[in-house]
């Protein structure tokens, strides 16, 4: 890997390096930066220092695969692994690793407790890697940006489609998991790939945010019903970015008033974080991640469904539909990183009652010229009209 973004970063912080550890797959980052070398059985560590090239501790059964990625140095039993790695770190004395002081950041929290006490051993100060991996990781490119758009689009004409399939099939028979399975030919069709979903829930059921309907338990649509349909995926390819979307819709004429209301209220709280990441921008500052679940948060808050919001607001997206860069959340944890420009996330406020659940999703790309929904926002309830 191309170290000189990291070693601006650290340059920067006045960090004297980024020391990744990796060990039976606890660390996904070290892959994400090395790239694939197989199956690794032995502990092993990247290092970047803050200048000149990187570096590769491994086992001696193992560091031939490393050999053209970085300078390479060997162990074979405990106390070459203790010497070697002391010689790496010698000289620094404020160095990041994967670590999140008590877990906050759970994705960010990878490195085991023992190993930590072994690194600082060597008389360094461990601080979190956290917003350096936002900067190096996390960050969209060009190709990516244009990938991301691809799947929105792809995703925004499934669900719609989706809904039309409901009224055309009401009549004879349809459920919830037969209208996923729908979903799923459509998105090899359009050449996008996932790793789950989607979510396809009715009344009740969109109650649950990850719910998914299987054959042997799905609720029949009828009239009269409300549906939530949550879907997220990319474009076929290596690293492209996935889009996540969140849609809803009653079958019938006329949507109830207890559900308006709440649907009112869900797209009050998304729109409420978006103008609040534009007026950012206009300020140039930047947020950190839990302000923006805070904004929307207290709008729903302030129509008396605080304990209905049972979620963080957004995740960050990238080649992993959950990507590795701030969360929008105030709520699961407080997420301390600062939404930087290049970065995509989901905005998803929801209120869910025992009856039916409301949420809205949309994603927005943080560019030089400010916030960016590149998905179509929901602006009211889908009428599905039973053919």
């Amino acid at each position: 890997m191309d170290s000189s973004t990291a070693q601006a970063y650290l340059r920067h912080e006045g960090v004297d390096g980024w020391l990744i550890y990796e060990h039976r797959q606890m660390n996904p980052l070290f892959m994400d930066l090395v790239g694939d070398v197989g199956h690794l059985t032995r502990p092993c560590f990247l290092w970047i220092p803050v200048d000149g090239p990187q570096h590769i501790l491994a086992h001696a059964v193992e560091v031939a695969r490393f050999a053209s990625l970085a300078e390479t140095h060997i162990y074979s039993n405990r106390v070459e692994y203790r010497r070697e790695l002391g010689e790496l770190l010698n000289g620094s004395e404020r160095i990041a690793m994967e670590y999140s002081p008590y877990a906050e950041l759970p994705l960010t929290s990878r490195v085991d407790g023992g190993t930590l006490d072994l690194v600082r051993s060597f008389g360094v100060d461990i601080v979190s890697s956290a917003d350096l991996i936002t900067y190096v990781t996390a960050r969209w490119d060009a190709i990516g940006l244009a990938s991301h758009r691809f799947a929105a689009d792809k995703l925004t004409e499934i669900v719609n489609d989706a809904f039309t399939v409901v009224g055309e099939r009401i009549a004879d028979g349809i459920n919830e998991f037969e209208l996923a399975e729908y979903i799923r030919e459509r998105f090899t069709e359009k050449k996008l790939t996932t790793l789950a979903g989607p979510v396809v829930a009715v009344n009740e059921h969109s109650s649950d945010p990850h719910y998914e309907p299987t054959a042997d338990f799905s609720m029949p649509i009828r009239q009269g019903d409300w549906l939530l349909i949550d879907l997220w995926g990319r474009e076929l390819g290596e690293r492209t970015i996935y889009a996540d979307i969140t849609w809803t819709a009653y079958v019938g004429r006329e949507v109830p008033y207890n559900i308006s209301n709440v649907f009112d209220t869900v797209l009050n709280a998304r729109d409420a974080a978006v103008s609040a990441l534009n007026q950012a921008h206009l300020e140039s500052q930047s947020l950190l991640g839990q302000e923006v679940d805070q904004v929307a948060r207290d709008v729903i808050a302030h129509a008396g469904f605080s304990e209905n919001f049972t979620h963080r607001l957004g995740h960050n997206i990238g080649s992993d539909v959950h990507g590795n860069g701030p969360n929008l959340d105030s709520f699961e944890t407080n997420d301390t990183r600062r939404l930087i420009s290049g970065l995509g996330f989901s905005i998803e406020p929801g209120i869910y009652l025992q009856e039916f659940g409301v949420r809205s999703e949309i994603n927005v790309y943080l560019g030089v010229d400010g916030p960016e929904i590149t998905t179509n926002p929901q602006k009211e309830i889908i009428l599905i009209n039973v053919r």
